[in-house]
């Protein structure tokens, strides 16, 4: 066990592990996916995209090895006891940190399908990694404010049409669609601006979810919405790599995805299907938020 050692030698051992673990993965990842790139048929696509999860499934194992290795952390995890694992999931949760990443991939990996994240475009320039999620399909999202929206309304069609094409992909292979659906990381300076109703939450949006929905709906088995608190503070990427995260709670529940939301392809943004999305993921917020505060001591 390395998590005797002073912080920021833990820190070092924590992120050379990583990097190790990473490069040796990516280098089988690109290999099977180049394979795939250079037989584009859905026969190969079949037998290729299985073998490429595996690989992703076992860079997620070797994480959850060196997390062990470097990390004291106690965690608090509940509602992840009894998920089947094939099928098809959309899984959504509060975001604060990159920490959430491993958090969840920690949990659910070899519980559900692999989780596939919906992206920032930005994040495809990411070395090596960037490179390792177009390999394994996860849509690139360019993410326009509200207002280059109004101005250009047709660039509102190329997350839709990224969203779509991904979601035609998972199809073919089970999947974990995986949405973070306030759009970004939460801070106090994000909640203020927004005037969000919720004490420990910024606004959810349904677009990204109704799309999913619309593409897939009737494929995916539930809903499993996660909630993650730090009670000792929201930390930095590289404080979890020191190991200063001292606890971790981590609440699953798993919920039927309502009928009058199996949208059949209606995901247009004033859409009544988009409308009744929203109005869903309101109320999971609203309860998500009491959560958060019980477990934080109604701070």
């Amino acid at each position: 066990m390395l998590t005797t050692l002073p912080a920021p030698l833990r820190a070092t051992a924590a992120l050379l592990l990583l990097v190790v673990n990473t490069v040796w993965w990516c280098l089988l990842l690109f290999a099977l996916a180049l394979l795939r790139l250079l037989l584009p048929i859905t026969a190969v696509r079949r037998r290729l995209d299985p073998a490429l999860n595996a690989v992703a499934t076992a860079w997620i194992a070797g994480n959850s090895g060196w997390m062990r290795l470097t990390q004291a952390t106690r965690w608090q995890v509940d509602g992840l006891g009894a998920l089947p694992y094939r099928g098809w999931y959309l899984v959504t949760c509060n975001h604060q940190s990159w920490v959430d990443i491993f958090v969840l991939q920690h949990l659910l990996n070899r519980r559900i399908p692999m989780l596939k994240f919906f992206l920032k475009r930005e994040l495809i320039y990411v070395p090596v990694m960037g490179l390792a999620w177009w390999a394994l399909d996860f849509p690139f999202m360019r993410r326009h404010s509200e207002e280059v929206l109004r101005r250009h309304p047709e660039k509102r069609h190329q997350d839709i049409e990224a969203t779509r094409r991904a979601c035609e992909r998972f199809a073919l292979v089970p999947t974990s669609v995986m949405n973070f659906v306030e759009g970004t990381r939460f801070t106090a300076d994000k909640h203020a601006a927004q005037h969000s109703p919720y004490r420990h939450l910024l606004k959810p949006k349904a677009g990204g979810m109704a799309m999913a929905i619309a593409a897939l709906g009737r494929r995916f088995d539930s809903l499993l919405d996660v909630t993650i608190v730090y009670p000792d503070g929201v930390p930095t990427f590289w404080q979890f790599l020191r190991g200063d995260v001292k606890r971790i709670v981590v609440h699953a529940e798993r919920h039927p995805i309502p009928a009058d939301c199996l949208t059949d392809g209606d995901d247009a943004p004033d859409s009544p299907a988009r409308k009744r999305v929203q109005r869903w993921l309101n109320e999971l917020w609203r309860r998500k938020d009491e959560r958060i505060g019980a477990t934080l001591g109604g701070a």
